[in-house]
């Protein structure tokens, strides 16, 4: 019998292959800032060239009092904006959101490709799966918190505990 023989360059290859996985940042993430909670943030690869990333998450408002997504900053982003996509007389239209999200005490707004989003403009770099994304958001009576956005695969879905059941989009 031949038994293969384990090299150092049978060592290097596995290390390469799973080291992505163990320095990316977990998708569970929840952060709190009062009654507000963020959870399940994460933002998609760019391709290389690219201008734009974007951001999602999921915001629940379990006080009594509302709330509202005022402003955000963000490592990579000379501009990021808050922003929506809706569909108008027949057409997709994106614009950012001057006024900013409401937050309803006692519901979820969720932020997702093709609804409410992060819109990071101007990146300062390509955004590659396994990466982190840092961003303050600046909340009217929640103030600032910090939040850090996992980088999934181009066309990633988001993390399971972002579900879409309950969501809130303002008017």
């Amino acid at each position: 019998m031949i038994r293969p023989t384990r090299t150092a360059s049978t060592f290097a290859v596995l290390a390469l292959l799973t080291a992505p996985f163990l320095a990316a940042p977990s998708l569970a993430q929840e952060v709190k800032a009062g009654a507000i909670v963020i959870s399940a943030p994460f933002a998609r690869a760019t391709p290389a060239g690219a201008q734009v990333a974007g951001g999602y998450l999921t915001i629940v408002n379990g006080g009594s009092t509302p709330d509202r997504l005022v402003s955000l900053t963000a490592d990579i982003s000379a501009r990021p904006e808050l922003h929506e996509m809706k569909l108008e007389n027949g057409t997709m239209i994106m614009r950012p959101l001057e006024n900013g999200i409401p937050l309803p005490p006692g519901e979820k707004v969720e932020l997702k490709p093709g609804g409410l989003h992060l819109m990071f403009m101007s990146i300062n770099r390509q955004l590659k799966a396994g990466e982190s994304v840092r961003a303050t958001l600046q909340f009217e009576k929640a103030g600032k918190v910090d939040v850090v956005f996992p980088v999934v695969p181009i066309g990633g879905q988001a993390p399971a505990a972002h579900g879409g059941h309950g969501a809130h989009k303002p008017n």
